[in-house]
C-alpha cells in the first residue's frame, strides 16, 4: 500500500477544494480574504479559508509564500494543503507560518491515485499519521532529513555560532532539503531577493524579524522590483499607510546587505551569472530566464527562503541544480507562422505553460525564426504564470536544448488556433484603452529603444496614459543616451523600483478601466490585480492604442 507524505504534519479537517490547474497565490488569492482573484482559474471566486486545498503543485510567483503566510496569520490560510507534484513555494509559506509564528498549516503530498479519490470527496480529516476523506484512508509518512550529508559550516550555522538569524536560515534550509529530497547543501555565488515586495504585512513582519535578529547576507544579493518608488512614493500621493510599510520593508532588505537593485529582470544588470553558475535567485521570470537563456542553475525558490539562501550561501542540492532534472520531459512541436510580431513569443510562452504545467518542455519547429533576447524574456516570463517548471528549451535558441529531450519524453502540437485561443483569453476588455502598461518584467535598454522608436509619429491620445516600469541601471542608460528624454518629450512616464505586479494607486491611474499590455504575464494577472480589463498586443499595437485611444478589434494578421 502507497503511503502518503507529511511534508509538514499537523492537524486539520474541512471542506476539499480541488483542482486539477496549479494556482499561483500571489495575483491569483487575495491576501485578505483568501478568495481566488485570479480571472482565468477554475477556482475563480472561491473561498480557500478553511479548506483542505487539493492542487497538483503551484504555479506562477515565487512570492505565493508570502500571501499564504499573511492568511495564516489573519486567519484565512487553507487549514490544509494537500500537492500531488513536488511544491516549494506554499510549502515553505507554510512552514514559516508554523515555525516563526505557531500557525501550523500540514501539508501532505499524496500519489495520483489517492489525490483523485480525495478530489472526488467533500471533506477531510488530517492527523499528523493519517488522512480519511470518503473511501480514501491513508496513513501517512513524515519527511525526515537524517540523511542529509551536512558540512562543518553548515553544522556550525546549526549551532548557532554565526547568530540566531544564520541558526534559524539553516534549519529551514535543512527542511527544505528534506521534502525536496536532497542529500546535500551546494554553495551558490549570488541571490535576488522576491521576498522585499509588499504582499503583505506578513512579508515586513519576517524580515523586520531576522534584520533586528542581526542578519547580514555572505553573498552578493541583489533585490526584485518593491512596491514603492522608494524615493518618490510620499510625492507621488501614495498613502502613508502603504508607502510607509512596502518603503520599511526595502529598507530592512537593505540593513541586511542586499544591494538596492530593484528590479525584477536581474538578468540585465552587470552582474549576471554566467553558464553553469549556481545561484539562488527567487521571482519566477527571472529564475526561468536564467536557467533557459543563460545556462545557470537555479531553483525557483519561495520568497523567505531567499533570505535563507543568502544569509548561509547555501541551498539543497536538488531540482535543476543537477543535470538530469534539467531534460525536457515533454516536447512541443511548434507549427510556427512565417511571418510574425513581438506579441507572438508571450502567447507562445503562456500556452507552453499551460500544455506542460508540471515538466520542462522542449519547443521545437522554431528553428527557422529569430527572437531576440527581449522575444526570449517575454517568453520565458510568460511560461513562469501558467507553468511550475523552472525552465523550458527552444531548440535552436536556447543554449542546452540539443539533446535536452529526456528518453521518455512526451508529445504534444501547437498550431495557429491554439495560439488563437490564447490570444481570445488575454483580449477579454472592450477596445476603449486609457492606460498603456509596459514592463512587465521591467524594459531592457533595447526595449527602451524600439519603445522610442515608435513613439516618434502622431502625438499620444491626452486621455490615453503610457506607463514603463524599469530597473534603475536601465533608467539610467536610457537617460544617458537620450532615448529617456524623448520618451518623457511623447508622454511616456518611466517609474523606477516598483513593477506592474507590484503597482498600486495613485501611480497606477485611479481612473483607468481598460489598460493594454504587451507583456503575457501582466496581462494574465492584470485582471485580479488590478480590477481592471485587459487587452494584449505587440509592442507596435500599444502604441497605436496610446495614439487613438484604441485596441485592434482583432488578432494580429500572422493569426489569420
Amino acid at each position: 500500500m502507497t503511503l502518503g507524505l507529511a511534508i509538514i504534519p499537523g492537524r486539520a479537517a474541512g471542506a476539499i477544494v480541488a483542482c486539477e490547474e496549479g494556482l499561483s497565490f500571489w495575483g491569483g488569492v487575495d491576501p485578505a480574504t483568501g478568495r481566488v482573484i485570479d480571472a482565468h482559474h477554475p477556482l475563480h471566486g472561491r473561498m480557500l479559508a478553511g479548506s483542505v486545498l487539493a492542487l497538483p503543485t503551484s504555479r506562477g510567483s515565487c512570492t505565493g509564500s508570502g500571501v499564504l503566510l499573511e492568511l495564516a496569520l489573519n486567519g484565512h490560510a487553507p487549514a490544509a494543503l494537500v500537492f500531488r507534484e513536488d511544491e516549494d513555494v506554499l510549502t515553505l509559506g507554510a512552514l514559516i507560518a508554523g515555525r516563526l509564528f505557531g500557525q501550523a498549516i500540514p501539508v501532505l503530498r499524496l500519489c495520483p491515485e489517492d489525490f483523485d479519490l480525495l478530489a472526488g470527496t467533500e471533506r477531510a480529516s488530517i492527523t499528523e499519521t493519517r488522512i480519511e476523506a470518503g473511501t480514501l484512508s491513508r496513513a501517512l509518512k513524515p519527511v525526515a532529513a537524517q540523511h542529509l550529508d551536512l558540512s562543518e559550516g553548515d553544522r556550525a550555522f546549526l549551532a548557532g555560532e554565526s547568530g540566531d538569524a544564520p541558526r534559524l536560515a539553516m534549519e529551514i534550509l535543512c527542511a527544505m532539503a528534506a521534502q525536496q529530497g536532497a542529500t546535500r547543501l551546494t554553495d551558490v555565488t549570488q541571490v535576488h531577493i522576491d521576498g522585499c515586495i509588499y504582499a503583505s504585512p506578513a512579508n515586513l513582519t519576517f524580515a523586520e524579524r531576522m534584520a533586528d535578529m542581526g542578519a547580514r547576507v555572505r553573498v552578493p544579493t541583489t533585490m526584485n522590483a518593491i512596491s514603492v518608488d522608494r524615493v518618490n512614493w510620499e510625492r507621488q500621493g501614495t498613502p502613508p499607510d502603504f508607502g510607509g510599510p512596502a518603503s520599511r520593508l526595502a529598507d530592512a532588505y537593505v540593513r541586511m546587505g542586499a544591494r538596492p537593485s530593484f528590479t525584477c529582470a536581474p538578468y540585465l544588470l552587470d552582474s549576471a551569472p554566467a553558464a553553469g553558475e549556481a545561484v539562488g535567485w527567487a521571482e519566477s521570470n527571472a529564475v526561468i530566464y536564467a536557467n533557459t537563456v543563460l545556462a545557470a542553475r537555479t531553483v525557483k525558490h519561495p520568497d523567505f527562503l531567499d533570505l535563507c539562501i543568502a544569509l548561509t550561501g547555501r541551498v539543497p542540492l536538488s531540482g535543476v541544480y543537477l543535470d538530469e532534472n534539467r531534460k525536457a520531459r515533454r516536447r512541443i512541436h511548434v507549427e510556427a507562422p512565417e511571418e510574425l510580431d513581438d506579441s507572438y513569443w508571450p502567447m507562445l510562452g503562456y500556452l507552453a505553460g499551460l500544455i506542460a504545467p508540471d515538466r520542462i518542455p522542449l519547443l521545437t519547429g522554431l528553428e527557422v525564426t529569430s527572437p531576440s533576447t527581449d522575444d526570449l524574456k517575454a517568453l520565458c516570463a510568460a511560461f513562469g504564470t501558467t507553468s511550475g517548471a523552472p525552465m523550458l528549451h527552444v531548440a535552436g535558441h536556447t543554449p542546452e536544448a540539443q539533446g535536452s529531450l529526456a528518453a521518455d519524453a512526451d508529445e504534444a502540437v501547437v498550431n495557429r488556433a491554439d495560439l488563437a485561443r490564447v490570444w481570445g483569453e488575454l483580449n477579454p476588455g472592450p477596445d476603449d484603452i486609457d492606460l498603456v502598461a509596459i514592463g512587465s518584467p521591467h524594459v531592457s535598454l533595447t526595449e527602451c529603444r524600439a519603445l522610442a522608436a515608435l513613439v516618434g509619429g502622431p502625438a499620444r491620445h491626452p486621455s490615453v496614459a503610457v506607463i514603463v516600469t524599469a530597473g534603475r541601471a536601465v533608467r539610467d542608460q536610457a537617460q544617458a543616451e537620450g532615448t529617456l528624454a524623448k520618451l518623457e518629450a511623447w508622454g511616456v512616464q518611466v517609474v523606477t523600483d516598483l513593477c506592474w505586479c507590484s503597482i498600486s494607486e495613485p501611480v497606477f491611474p485611479p481612473s483607468a478601466r481598460v489598460l493594454m499590455t504587451n507583456s503575457g504575464k501582466y496581462a494574465h494577472y492584470a485582471p485580479g490585480l488590478s480590477g481592471r480589463a485587459v487587452r494584449f498586443g505587440s509592442l507596435a499595437d500599444c502604441v497605436s492604442a496610446a495614439v487613438t485611444g484604441r485596441a485592434p478589434s482583432s488578432p494580429p494578421a500572422w493569426l489569420s
